[in-house]
């Protein structure tokens, strides 16, 4: 096992160059880089002022010379061939330094730190959640395959899986936000947030985490819970439990010593799916309910071409994946001994 894991974190050295080279490559081939941006900006300041003799078309109508062209591609770094400042990114990232955001004007993983504790948070809250109820409720509607409580689950889940977020959003916003006013929205912690208790704040956190908790989770309920139910029906069915039985050992101890382990290894691959969360987020659920996390701070960072912040995102997106899937092949080795990595 230690040999595997020694050969994979060796791997993850060129998988990690093959997608910030990809990244690196495609942001910087789209049109509206930051100096166009910067440009624009100048142009809109100025009035449409007029342009110095010998410049471009584009220089003309912002009414900068070539010289302030010059000097701004110097400080973006933009004077440099991209696969230069592809190898200066890399230099640049050995000593964990990944450079200064063009917007917020600091440093790169001070942006990424403030927005990633929302991210975080839903993304622990929904993988705890997700599993605690998916478990036991797929177990369940395996036991009872056939009957009413296993049709009626199976149709509430669909149900549910096939609302779009930004559907179900408005729906709880509209309702349980703004008619009933029983939930706020807005922020994860109410105003008054630092004069409340220990058990005030929780409760307080928990009051303003469930409506968009519930738009993050109610899409892999199903997924799971079905998932969980067909690996358990498989296991079920098969002949060391059936000798279990024969054996006279207890259904309870049957289902779950000998069936749930191995039913188990069929949901390890979905934890390293998770860890994606913790960066990604929701650019709709934290765009709906004015969350200021990861997801949001991708989008606006495409938006204004932002190259260091999504950069950043990039890197520590991709390393805590690629970690990610260490960490699942880790569990499988736990829920399944037979399991030998070499």
């Amino acid at each position: 096992m230690l040999v595997y894991l020694i050969r994979r974190l060796l791997l993850m050295i060129p998988t990690f160059i093959g997608i910030t080279l990809l990244t690196f490559l495609v942001i910087n081939m789209a049109p509206g880089s930051p100096i166009e941006q910067k440009l624009q900006a100048i142009r809109f300041g100025s009035n449409m002022g007029g342009g110095e003799g010998g410049s471009s078309g584009r220089l003309r109508e912002s009414g900068v010379s070539e010289e302030v062209v010059e000097a701004l591609k110097k400080q973006y770094g933009f004077d440099k061939p991209v696969h230069v400042r592809y190898l200066i990114w890399l230099k640049n990232i050995a000593r964990l330094d990944f450079g200064e955001s063009f917007t917020y004007q600091e440093p790169v993983m001070d942006v990424i730190i403030s927005k990633f504790p929302v991210s975080m948070q839903f993304g622990l809250t929904s993988l705890f959640l997700t599993y605690l109820v998916c478990i036991p409720l797929g177990m369940r509607m395996a036991l009872k395959a056939g009957t009413v409580f296993d049709r009626g689950t199976g149709l509430l889940l669909n149900f549910t899986y096939a609302i779009p977020p930004l559907v179900l959003g408005i729906f709880l916003i509209t309702v349980f936000a703004g008619k009933l006013d029983w939930f706020p929205i807005g922020s994860l912690k109410s105003d008054n947030y630092d004069e409340l208790t220990s058990w005030g704040q929780f409760v307080d956190r928990i009051h303003h985490f469930i409506l968009p908790l519930t738009c993050y989770m109610i899409g892999g309920f199903t997924t799971l819970s079905y998932l969980m139910r067909n690996s358990m029906l498989e296991v079920i069915k098969s002949d060391y439990v059936r000798t279990a039985r024969a054996k006279g050992v207890s259904e309870k101890k049957v289902m779950y010593k000998h069936a749930l382990r191995n039913a188990l290894i069929a949901l390890v691959p979905g934890v390293a799916g998770f860890f994606g969360v913790f960066l990604s987020g929701s650019l709709v659920i934290e765009r709906m309910f004015n969350l200021d996390g990861m997801g949001l701070l991708g989008y606006q960072s495409l938006m204004v071409r932002d190259y260091n912040v999504i950069m950043g995102i990039t890197f520590v997106s991709s390393l805590i994946l690629v970690f990610g899937r260490v960490f699942s092949d880790i569990v499988y080795v736990l829920v399944d001994p037979r399991i030998d990595f070499k």
